[in-house]
């Protein structure tokens, strides 16, 4: 079968002159390429359309195993696509890679959020900052973003194939490279080769990549919520609290942010962050765990002491139960003093020390058990793939095999929500691009 036979999947509105670039390029074999991409999500597109613009007259395609192209940029951030991060300085900026912030730090010098802002608003694509620091399009739509990829591909008149999955990738003597697709009956010959997959997680280049001698960190979950069944949070789902700080059990630093009560467990920024940060440890665990939630980490101890003193001074006749210290929800707060065998209609005047103790630890040493994790299937994030001591970064190139290029998140890199893990995507898409295109 002809590679490229398969009907495209145009969901998006098009110029009709894009539209006919995309769908003649779909109706023959391409000759030997000089850089296949395979992968159509954001580091894929964004590789080869910075391929595209620095090597002009050169052969680049995109191929994508999947039926859509772009598929995590369409969902993330709800729909409306986070598209990078307000922190122009490297160096605070490599701070948010659990993994890979040493080698992003060089390469945050080449291609940083500034550069990607300005990316876009060369093709009419202007980005806005919320106030957490998270960057959409000023559309609030993915499709934006989506639009103006498939828009720049055609206009640089790159083919994309989709419904091609990669299933062997070999050395040719000439130095390229042989790649089989699944519905191709004869390989295809490229100079260079990008891969672009995103996750490696039960990706069957897994092994292929073995054969290529290239060393892969094992895979595993992160940026997951936790199962959590525990009676002071039971029938609480939906109920948030602004600022927390959590932490694995016997085990520092904490993570701090927004915390939200799920059906399953705990989620949130917090919860998220701290996911990032102890992937590999919880991993070994299988994601059963003890950790620890301070639910007012604004506060010492000793201030907190204090302010139980103070409530009792000013406000004794007050049921402990109905005076809740902000910003902790009243419902939680209802249910963490139950939880400290301190009766409904106790007053703050009259609450005894030790129950008072129970109480103070209830709120600064709160202790739950995790018992597994809850990821969301789409906007998943792996830690591991690629090991970072073989890829040149300088280049995006493999150390072991010269002319095999890898982006995004295949690569053992992995950022904290809020638009990280595109800016790597961009980033390292950027320096594959020049890379190959100056060879």
């Amino acid at each position: 079968m002809p590679i490229g036979s398969g009907k495209m999947n145009f969901n998006f509105v098009l110029s009709s002159g894009t539209r006919r670039a995309h769908l003649a390029a779909m109706n023959a074999r391409p000759p030997p390429l000089d850089l296949a991409v395979i992968g159509g999500g954001a580091s894929g597109f964004f590789t080869a359309l910075q391929y595209a613009e620095l090597a002009a007259g050169k052969r680049v395609a995109i191929f994508e195993k999947s039926a859509h192209f772009l598929q995590k940029v369409r969902i993330s951030g709800g729909g409306r696509c986070n598209v990078t991060h307000a922190c122009f300085d490297p160096r605070e900026l490599a701070k948010n890679y659990p993994r890979g912030a040493r080698e992003l730090l060089g390469a945050f010098h080449h291609w940083q959020p500034a550069d990607t802002v300005a990316w876009f608003k060369r093709f009419g694509v202007i980005l806005k900052t919320e106030p957490d620091g998270r960057m959409f399009p000023n559309s609030d739509s993915a499709q934006t973003i989506i639009r103006c990829f498939l828009d720049r591909a055609g206009k640089l008149k790159i083919p994309l194939y989709q419904n091609h999955p990669l299933i062997g990738i070999s050395r040719l003597a000439s130095g390229g490279f042989s790649l089989r697709f699944a519905n191709l009956a004869d390989p295809l010959e490229a100079r260079a080769v990008c891969l672009a997959t995103g996750s490696l997680n039960g990706s069957p280049l897994l092994q292929q990549l073995g054969d290529l001698d290239q060393p892969i960190a094992a895979l595993v979950p992160s940026l997951f919520a936790f199962n959590v069944s525990d009676p002071r949070i039971s029938d609480l789902a939906g109920v948030a609290h602004p600022q927390v700080a959590v932490r694995r059990a016997g085990c520092k630093p904490a993570q701090h942010g927004p915390l939200l009560i799920t059906h399953r467990g705990f989620s949130g920024p917090a919860i998220l962050r701290l996911s990032a940060w102890d992937a590999r440890a919880m991993a070994e665990t299988n994601h059963h765990f003890p950790f620890i939630v301070d639910w007012l980490p604004e506060l010492k101890p000793a201030a907190l002491v204090a302010r139980f003193a103070e409530i009792r001074h000013s406000q004794g006749a007050k049921l402990i139960r109905n005076t809740p210290i902000a910003p902790i929800p009243r419902r939680l707060w209802e249910r963490i003093v139950a939880s400290c065998d301190i009766a409904d209609l106790t007053p703050w005047g009259q609450l005894p020390k030790a129950a008072s103790q129970r109480l103070l630890d209830a709120l600064k040493l709160a202790r739950f058990e995790a018992t597994g994790k809850t990821t969301n299937k789409d906007e998943f994030v792996t830690a591991g793939g690629i090991d970072r001591d073989a890829i040149d970064f300088q280049t995006m190139q493999s150390r072991v095999t010269p002319g095999l290029y890898f982006t995004g998140e295949c690569i053992d890199i992995d950022g904290l929500t809020g638009g990280f893990n595109f800016q790597a995507a961009w980033t390292t898409g950027h320096i594959a691009a020049t890379a190959i295109a100056n060879q």
